[in-house]
């Protein structure tokens, strides 16, 4: 009975991974495409991934102030109207042709984003036995992967197929071109209405639909302020681990077509294909891994995952050819599990701290923001793209030690940093 009283509100909120998924993966396609409409260098290209992971920065303690006061019901209503405000500013941002504009309007979905990530992530791992937390919510993660695959393919479609190359664009008068680049950015519009448009309707289902409330161990006591969540080791390593591991996922995502045209010498469009065999790849590493957890110890799996995709980012450096997108295509299938199994692992035992637990590994998505840029600016520097993955070899090595170790819960080291702070 109590399943059955579950199944459908985790239905519910398993589309709002694949929605958030869709929207970030809508931003590989955005890169590339703005870059030849702006005539960006790599690094300001990467300032569309600085402004979505910003906010996730910015707002995960508001979002995490939102849940605990309103709770989780009305702070993933608030997520997806801002979501969908933020889709619907693309029509004016194309009309004005100001790549700020566009930032601005990716940096309004993202605070959608941490407040629907803020929300769902906790909320998909408490809603049933805490015994499977880990496997559940990587079972709602999964959809995420969907997303991962399907937006590449389809943004490509409708965005990147409609564009003026740049020898065309070099043939035109300056009137010209700026008509050609005014054409080529209002293909942005329409999937961005629709999109906002979904999640307006999505909003309406959830404001009419009961969602059973999800219980936290009545033996811990929340602090008044978010010290008293950071004080659990195993949560300040998570927040660390997460940092470098979202880091890692933009840098190989949101990059991935610059990247493999060059590493490789394909097309945009063949490139936004291959990324949707990333996506693809994702996604059943989502499902292996959520299987794979009933039987191997979760921490042990990120650990051994991350150390595969650190000797898969030096076949990245040093490879050359079609050999390197087979490559990057590995990377995210060992990505996969990554973002839910810290995330559940940081929050594991928060009891009455976990809404701030959740904001606190939330705000570290901000790695999504610093390091590709750290990547952007490595490729820049040595004319060499493939050289960026020096970044995410790093990340993984982080990654490895929270999976080896950072994740363990120590209540000794939780009492000496509260003492210290307080």
């Amino acid at each position: 009975m109590a399943k059955k009283k579950t199944l459908f509100p985790f239905v519910l909120i398993t589309t709002l991974f694949f929605l958030w998924g869709f929207a970030h993966n809508l931003d590989p396609i955005l890169i590339p495409h703005l870059q030849k409409s702006f005539t960006l260098t790599t690094v300001q290209a990467t300032l569309v991934d600085s402004a979505v992971f910003a906010a996730y920065f910015l707002m995960a303690l508001p979002a995490g102030f939102i849940m605990k006061k309103y709770g989780y019901k009305t702070g993933i209503i608030a997520g997806l109207l801002v979501f969908a405000l933020g889709a619907f500013l693309f029509i004016p941002a194309a009309d004005t042709q100001l790549y700020v504009f566009f930032l601005i309007a990716l940096f309004i979905i993202a605070c959608g984003l941490t407040m629907l990530e803020t929300a769902a992530n906790p909320y998909a791992s408490s809603l049933g036995d805490p015994a499977y937390s880990t496997q559940r919510l990587n079972l709602a993660q999964s959809f995420n992967g969907l997303a991962t695959t399907l937006a590449p393919v389809i943004g490509a479609r409708v965005i990147l197929t409609k564009g003026y190359t740049a020898a065309q664009l070099n043939a035109m008068t300056e009137e010209g071109r700026r008509l050609a680049l005014a054409t080529e950015a209002a293909t942005v519009k329409m999937p961005y209405f629709v999109l906002g448009s979904v999640l307006v309707v999505i909003a309406v289902i959830f404001a009419f639909t009961r969602l059973p409330a999800i219980q936290t161990n009545g033996d811990h006591v929340a602090g008044k302020n978010i010290f008293h969540a950071f004080r659990h080791r195993h949560l300040r390593w998570g927040v660390v681990a997460q940092f470098f591991y979202v880091g890692a996922q933009v840098c190989v995502f949101s990059l991935f077509i610059l990247y493999a045209t060059k590493a490789a010498g394909i097309t945009e469009v063949e490139a936004a294909d291959y990324l949707g065999l990333c996506g693809f790849a994702f996604l059943i590493g989502r499902f292996v891994g959520t299987y794979l957890m009933q039987y191997i110890n979760s921490a042990r799996m990120l650990a051994v995952y991350a150390v595969l995709n650190t000797l898969l980012c030096m076949i990245a450096i040093c490879g050359t050819g079609i050999m390197t997108v087979y490559t990057v295509i590995g990377i995210c299938f060992f990505m996969s599990i990554m973002f839910p199994t810290i995330f559940a692992l940081g929050i594991k035992e928060l009891g009455g701290d976990t809404e701030f637990g959740s904001s606190l590994i939330i705000m570290s998505i901000v790695g999504g923001a610093i390091l590709p840029r750290l990547f952007g600016y490595i490729s820049d520097v040595t004319g060499n793209i493939q050289y960026g993955y020096i970044i995410p070899l790093v990340c993984f090595l982080v990654v490895a030690y929270f999976g080896f170790k950072g994740h363990r819960v120590k209540p000794g080291d939780e009492k000496l940093l509260l003492s210290t702070i307080l």
